[in-house]
């Protein structure tokens, strides 16, 4: 098949219009194409007044019914070697690196079971290795009322909530399925299809920013359980780990079994370590354990809300409003003077802002949205950049720990609590008065939309000074990209500090942690991953990697000389 790329048609084309500028690209008759799928579509709305499709199609050419058609697909190519935006069908599917003989000593462990934990275990259980899920949450529907319980009543669950629970932190976020990461294996498109065979809808293989939305994914992980578990896997809930069995090895320690809250002990040689950015007190059990670990930046900052409309326009001038376009969305960036970034994160269209504490005492802010993407407002993270010199020394792990960056994480989110009047409200301010340096007394025209409610305060102590001078010095910038952001009713909750996780469990390039051998580190928490499509890409390779090892040593078993740590 043939690839034609930067193929543009104006937003309202009737539908036979794209056939018909395929051929034109191509040079032949309509009828010499004998199928064609749309692989990419994407939209330019640099020119408000004129918007554009742009599609990436993969086409099958031949003879047509009149002869039309001489050239082979080969012989295209070939003559239109000098197009750029002609080339060949790339190979997209995937394939399996491996098969699980009939009996294994042990089957592969994971920890986790959000998006790379799923999609580890998906991958284990298609190449028959039966995969153990051990995820600390609960399954997603009672998750999802216990989520509901801090939002509607103020009663957290710190076992099951935003961050914890099947699905992991994902399903409650916009369902964003786009990425940065360097796939030239696509497996990204694996993701994608499974997700579609879960019952996303299949627009998302061809979207240029493809989401699913709260709701949806709900159902889609329950079904993508039911194959793990249809295939041999296991998946058990409220099951936290709480140690690691570690022996003595020839290079590195290795893994010999896994130890729950409830004292079981799981024999393992062989565990995906699939755990989201807040999952604390494992941290510190693995840093106690002394699995390899440090300190990584992340950012910290605040949610922003606008009306949606007001962003419509902005970015879509007078086709604001198209269903053909949707909610617009955005991504800023700003360079401050003080040497900090400030950028847009986790932008979500028509959505709402959650509560997204896992710890008592702490209030966390997120954003999400449904595959609608109708609600009135737009939100966005708006932080800032920090590296670990901004960390305070960890009272667990002393002077530049690992830790360090969870402590202050937890000293934002405590006083984010006070400041919000210690009831689980966020503490907000207008715009205006965030820019003025006053206190915010009363909501202009923006509603805020975080659950359990808004506290109106004075936020320049909510972040560290250096961060509260670059989004002040930031928000008129933005303003100047996109009219009206900076408007004055615009309502700033805080505090954002789960961008992502704030340390990395380093691994070699066996995908192994660096003194733990058979400990595979993936995903969010273990610092791989920003995100439900690049997690559940690093958990295919996670779990690739572990069949292969698993497979040149299938009879390891745990010896004498394990020790608890």
């Amino acid at each position: 098949m043939l690839r034609i790329t930067e193929l543009r048609l104006p937003l309202e084309h009737p539908p036979a219009a794209l056939r018909a500028a395929i051929a034109g690209r191509l040079g032949i008759a309509e009828t010499a194409i004998r199928r064609f799928t749309v692989f990419r579509r994407s939209h330019d709305a640099r020119k408000k007044t004129a918007l554009y499709f742009i599609y990436t199609v993969d086409v099958e050419v031949g003879e047509g019914d009149g002869g039309e058609c001489k050239d082979s697909e080969a012989s295209l190519l070939k003559k239109l070697s000098g197009d750029p935006h002609i080339g060949p069908t790339p190979e997209t599917s995937y394939r399996f690196v491996a098969q699980a003989p009939d009996h294994l000593a042990r089957r592969p462990v994971i920890i986790g079971f959000g998006p790379a934990g799923i999609f580890a275990a998906l991958v284990l259980a298609q190449m028959g290795f039966r995969p153990l899920v051990l995820e600390r949450g609960k399954a997603v529907r009672e998750r999802t009322q216990d989520t509901w319980g801090l939002w509607r009543d103020r009663t957290l669950d710190p076992e099951s909530n935003v961050q914890f629970g099947e699905g992991g932190a994902g399903t409650f976020s916009d369902g964003k399925l786009y990425s940065q990461v360097k796939d030239p294996r696509h497996l990204g498109r694996k993701v994608l299809s499974e997700f579609v065979k879960a019952g996303a809808p299949e627009e998302i293989l061809y979207a240029a920013k493809p989401h699913i939305g709260t709701f949806r994914l709900v159902g889609m992980v329950e079904r993508m359980r039911r194959e793990i578990e249809s295939l041999g896997g296991e998946i058990r809930f409220q099951c936290r780990v709480a140690g690691l069995r570690i022996a003595p090895g020839r290079s590195r320690r290795r893994m010999c079994g896994v130890i729950l809250a409830n004292g079981e002990e799981i024999a393992a040689d062989h565990v995906v370590l699939a755990l989201g950015h807040s999952a604390r007190d494992t941290f510190e059990m693995l840093h106690a354990a002394g699995v390899f670990m440090e300190a990584k930046a992340f950012s910290v900052g605040f949610r922003i809300e606008h009306p949606q409309s007001l962003i419509d326009k902005a970015r879509f001038g007078p086709n604001a409003g198209n269903p053909l376009l949707g909610a617009a969305d955005y991504k800023l960036v700003h360079h401050a003077r003080n040497g900090r970034s400030v950028y847009s994160f986790c932008m979500c269209p028509g959505g709402q802002v959650v509560a997204a504490t896992s710890e008592a005492n702490c209030v966390v802010t997120n954003g999400m949205s449904q595959y609608s993407r109708a609600e009135r407002n737009a939100n966005a993270g708006i932080v800032v950049g920090i590296t670990p010199r901004d960390y305070p020394d960890d009272m667990a792990g002393g002077p530049s720990s690992a830790l360090s960056g969870i402590a202050l994480q937890r000293q934002l989110e405590r006083h984010a609590f006070e400041l919000g009047g210690c009831t689980y409200e966020a503490p907000g301010q207008l715009v205006g008065d965030f820019l003025a340096a006053r206190p915010s007394t009363r909501l202009g025209s923006v509603l805020p939309s975080y659950q359990p409610g808004v506290h109106l305060t004075d936020l320049s102590s909510a972040l560290p000074d250096y961060a509260i001078a670059a989004i002040r010095e930031a928000l008129p910038a933005f303003g100047r990209q996109i009219r009206g952001f900076d408007m004055n009713d615009a309502v700033l909750t805080g505090v954002e500090t789960r961008t992502s996780s704030p340390l990395r469990i380093t691994r070699g390039t066996d995908f192994q942690s660096l003194n733990v051998q058979g400990l595979y580190p993936a995903g969010e928490g273990a610092g791989y991953a920003g995100g439900i499509l690049s997690a559940g890409i690093d958990g295919i390779r996670a779990a690739e990697a572990l069949a292969l090892a698993l497979l040149d040593q299938e009879t390891q078993t745990e010896g004498p000389d394990c020790r608890l740590n």
